[in-house]
């Protein structure tokens, strides 16, 4: 059995809690609990069933968790609706900033490939130049009346208040307008790192932390900006809530540097273990990729390791797995200059 098999081992419910270990991160050393060493195994094995799934090899994964619940992909680039914003949302558009960004906030704002389906269905393709408020709205109305989810489970976009009239679709529709107006795209284009691109999102109402940091690493997918997933990391609630079961003493304030640490000696902290280090098809995790995997071990260790507590105390898993049949050959952004080949 190998490391990566007994550490899963370790991690399923009612199993005995093995002794914690110290790490030394930023120059400090940290105390951490088994789930830090579940980190790591979960990355390994969710990367894992992406080549299995992605070859068609079966089983996918013997772990009963991950067979029974939802997780999203080890790297952050390969799930299903940012699969979709790269193939069908950023390269078949009109490639001007305007559009560009048009196009990645108004699929963003929803986050759902249906919602995106229903508009092009009814309206034709979607540009900036072909959009009106009114016509988009009667789609969304529309929708809404005969009971459709026009958004996403994923993250909960906030409402606008009394310009909604009762309908949180509208205020995001204007809020789209008024970045347009004020020449965002060009403004965007021209911000020298990721925290400034952050913080000009960040200014907009509506957009916090958390949305402002994933709607510039979706933007950043386009060649409309050219930062580095190095750079910058915005953690969210998720995130620090599987921190906290990583390293027990850690405070909110030590999320941002810990997340960076934790990346930065990736291959040394796998190899610990006995793992041979993530890769997608030579790319290591990138900062977004292990802020990810903070929130789904979170998730992982509510069942795995509940004794464990993280910030917010939730205790249950709430999206079962479903498969959709084999997923298609995956696309990354042209400036990346990957390709996914076949993994030995």
């Amino acid at each position: 059995m190998s490391m990566q098999s007994e550490l899963f081992q370790q991690m399923r419910a009612g199993s005995p809690l093995p002794s914690s270990r110290t790490v030394r991160l930023n120059g400090k050393s940290w105390t951490t609990s088994p789930v830090f060493d579940a980190y790591w195994a979960f990355a390994a094995e969710r990367q894992g069933i992406f080549y299995r799934r992605v070859s068609d090899i079966q089983p996918f994964t013997q772990d009963p968790i991950l067979r029974k619940f939802k997780f999203t992909n080890a790297y952050r680039v390969l799930d299903r609706t940012t699969q979709y914003l790269i193939r069908d949302v950023i390269l078949q558009s009109e490639p001007t900033e305007t559009n560009v960004f048009f196009r990645i906030l108004l699929f963003k704002l929803f986050n759902k490939i249906e919602t995106w389906q229903l508009l092009t269905a009814e309206l034709g393709e979607l540009t900036f130049k072909g959009y009106r408020f009114e016509r988009y709205d009667r789609v969304l109305t529309k929708a809404l009346e005969v009971g459709r989810r026009i958004y996403s489970a994923a993250y909960i976009m906030p409402s606008g208040g009394p310009k909604a009239e009762g309908k949180k679709h509208r205020s995001h529709l204007l809020l789209l307008e008024k970045m347009l107006r004020e020449e965002v795209p060009k403004k965007l284009a021209s911000t020298r790192t990721m925290r400034e691109g952050f913080a000009l999102l960040r200014s907009y109402p509506m957009i916090g932390d958390f949305l402002a940091y994933q709607f510039i690493t979706d933007l950043n997918y386009s060649d409309l900006t050219e930062f580095s997933e190095m750079e910058f990391v915005m953690p969210g609630p998720g995130a620090l809530d599987g921190l906290k079961k990583c390293f027990p003493q850690m405070v909110p304030s030590d999320a941002p540097s810990l997340i960076r640490a934790v990346c930065e000696q990736q291959e040394d902290l796998q190899r610990e273990l006995g793992i041979e280090p993530v890769s997608l098809y030579g790319r290591p995790l990138q900062l977004i990729d292990c802020q990810n995997l903070f929130c789904e071990t979170d998730k992982y260790a509510r069942v795995s390791y509940p004794e464990i507590a993280g910030f917010s105390g939730r205790t249950r898993i709430k999206q079962s797995f479903r498969m959709t049949g084999p997923i298609p050959k995956p696309v990354f952004p042209v400036k990346w200059g990957l390709a996914a080949v076949p993994h030995s």
